[in-house]
């Protein structure tokens, strides 16, 4: 008798993990585009602080190509954050990696405004801005 309720038991824990587990399709969705160009900055001193950036992204499904340009960054030897990078949408997070550096982020996208941390050197808040969009008319 005990057999079976400990086999009862652990196939219902079994059976519970898998269901906690977030589903494929959630991770998968993509809900929002990131598609034109960004436009904004990031706090803090040295490294990739204290810089201006651009993003010019297009997104076909969950994938993202495109480069990005930063001014006024005070960079060490390592690197510059100017460059091709790709990444991925996942509902309404974008992530990506510089292609030909070590610039890496991971915003979360609302309509227009994209916020998140990006990394080089060191981990920095962006907040950028889309201006314009391929997909919608300009203002």
């Amino acid at each position: 008798m005990k057999t079976i309720v400990w086999g009862i038991l652990v196939a219902a824990l079994a059976c519970g993990s898998g269901c906690a587990r977030p589903d494929w399709i959630e991770q998968t969705l993509v809900t929002v585009d990131v598609t034109g160009t960004w436009q904004g900055g990031v706090g803090g001193t040295g490294g990739a602080g204290g810089a201006s950036y651009e993003f010019f992204l297009e997104q076909q499904g969950p994938k993202v190509k495109g480069s990005v340009r930063a001014y006024g960054a005070t960079l060490m030897p390592g690197g510059s954050l100017s460059g091709p990078i790709e990444g991925t949408v996942a509902g309404d997070v974008f992530s990506f990696r510089q292609t030909n550096g070590a610039l890496t982020g991971e915003t979360t996208v609302s309509g227009d405004d994209m916020t998140g941390q990006v990394s080089f050197q060191g981990a920095y808040r962006i907040s950028l801005r889309r201006v314009n969009s391929p997909s919608r008319p300009s203002p």
